[in-house]
């Protein structure tokens, strides 16, 4: 009896591991359709954490290749915003689920020219929150990149 009420008292004092559900991980995916960028890259286009996906800079690349479209900064931001719309719809995302993007433009004075094209990719004046920055450099020379974060049905109805 002795015995019993020792291993009692010990189980006592254990520490209490938490249940096992009681805090759910987050399912993280690492993603690459191949319809955009090559997938030899060194990174993801995208990585999905539960309802939100996480876009690498895009530029304006033409799909499957390492060249960017002819034109300048404006064929370059419609190919760039093509190209997210791209990779969101290979993970079942929109272009209204989009709620952060940064804008990085080797020049501002292009800034006017980058949001007349913006602007028409977006309806109802549902814009996503965002920031911008004028850099020394791009990947290939890019004039313009952009940077997105998504979250499932942000968008509204589909």
């Amino acid at each position: 009896m002795r015995f019993l009420a020792f291993l009692l008292g010990m189980l006592a004092l254990a520490p209490v591991a938490p249940a096992a559900d009681a805090e759910p991980r987050a399912r993280v995916e690492f993603l690459n359709s191949g319809k955009v960028m090559p997938a030899s890259l060194p990174f993801s286009e995208a990585v999905r954490v539960d309802d939100s996906l996480y876009l690498s800079g895009q530029i304006g690349i033409e799909p499957g290749t390492m060249k960017l479209v002819p034109g300048g900064l404006e064929a370059e931001t419609r190919q760039t915003l093509d190209n997210i719309r791209t990779t969101l719809e290979a993970h079942g995302f929109a272009m209204g689920d989009l709620v952060k993007c940064t804008v990085m433009l080797a020049d501002m004075s292009g800034w006017n020219s980058f949001n007349t094209i913006y602007r028409g990719y977006f309806s109802g004046g549902r814009y996503p929150a965002r920031s911008a920055l004028g850099t020394s450099g791009l990947a290939l020379g890019a004039k313009v990149e952009l940077e997105c974060m998504a979250v499932a049905g942000a968008g509204g109805p589909r």
